[in-house]
């Protein structure tokens, strides 16, 4: 089975292709698996949600593919080309098709720098504005297509609401008319309300540029509404990959079920009634993960067998793959 069949892709090349995924860090002498070996596609106009706990290598994974991290394994192909391989011109086409948005819209701002010229940043690295007045037209443009006015072009970030520096940053990732968008927790840091309004001004802005995102969240309520597909990772390696309906409505890896039961459901007497799966212990460090099914020290099912037998990543039924071990038929 080809690897576009198994993470169901459209009908031709998918827009990113993460093939055995690998980033270590050194710690002393010692490393620190963050991914460890990740595969899967990302269609061109979809949004592919990453969750899983904190630590569990999804905000690694995204700068990596932005190439803000050299991998330490495996390959990144967009539109076919190895990112980590490309140089010179053909390098820096490939940054401004890949953009990210930070989690922490406050220290991801230059506090001494105006907003008209963070957003109009990436539009003077890559020369994409003729002269001072096409530079000020596009940046007003941008902040009015994000929800701003062109006024708060000359104001400094300090003087905004967090939601509204948020908007900040996703006009300077919009400025360089990117394909490709990491939104890293790009909403965790805000209040309830400022998040679907974000939420919704991204789901829009795709509809009108043919966006594709990586969304990379925690919070599994969030992931529901604005992703295609979503996949679960923990301690570094992938556990669960489903369209985001299949997903929700049928998990099958016991930390996949963990995550859901511990989303509140709005109808009380179905919260009332619902089991809930607590994980026990504490997610294992990732300089030295556990033999066999890394999940197996927090698993209510595991058994002795899951020590030495790795899970095989199967699909169990069309576009549902997991990390299959003897829990899960």
């Amino acid at each position: 089975m080809t690897e576009q069949t198994q993470n169901g892709s459209a009908n031709g090349r998918p827009l990113l292709e993460i093939k055995d995924l690998k980033k270590y860090f050194q710690v002393g002498r010692e490393s620190l698996k963050a991914v460890d070996g990740i595969t899967l596609e990302i269609n061109k106009g979809e949004t592919f949600g990453l969750v899983g706990e904190s630590g569990c290598g999804k905000s690694t994974a995204g700068r990596v593919l932005v190439r803000l991290y050299e991998p330490s394994g495996g390959e990144v192909l967009f539109g076919g080309k190895n990112i980590h391989e490309a140089k010179g011109d053909e390098g820096k086409v490939l940054n401004r098709k890949m953009q990210m948005v930070f989690q922490d819209p406050q220290a991801s701002l230059n506090p001494r720098m105006v907003v008209g010229d963070i957003v109009a940043e990436g539009i003077d690295i890559h020369g994409l504005a003729e002269g001072k007045k096409e530079r000020l037209d596009r940046v007003h443009e941008l902040l009015e297509t994000v929800g701003l006015s062109r006024e708060h072009a000359h104001r400094y970030p300090h003087e905004f609401s967090g939601g509204q520096r948020q908007r900040i940053g996703v006009a300077r990732a919009l400025a360089v008319d990117p394909d490709f968008i990491v939104a890293d927790e790009p909403v965790s840091a805000l209040d309830v309300s400022i998040q679907a309004q974000v939420i919704n001004l991204m789901k829009k802005l795709q509809r009108e540029r043919d966006l594709t995102y990586l969304f990379i969240s925690h919070d599994l309520s969030v992931v529901k509404y604005i992703s295609d597909r979503v996949g679960v990772m923990y301690l570094g390696v992938m556990v669960e990959m489903a369209p985001s309906e299949e997903l929700y409505a049928n998990p099958l890896h016991p930390y996949t079920q963990a995550l859901l039961s511990a989303v509140p459901i709005p109808d009380p007497d179905v919260e009332l009634e619902r089991e809930r799966m607590v994980l026990e212990g504490d997610v294992p460090s990732p300089v030295n993960p556990p033999s066999g099914c890394r999940f197996r020290t927090r698993c209510p099912y595991a058994t002795e067998a899951c020590g030495h037998e790795e899970p095989v990543w199967r699909e169990v039924s069309p576009e549902h793959w997991v990390a299959a071990c003897h829990c899960i038929t």
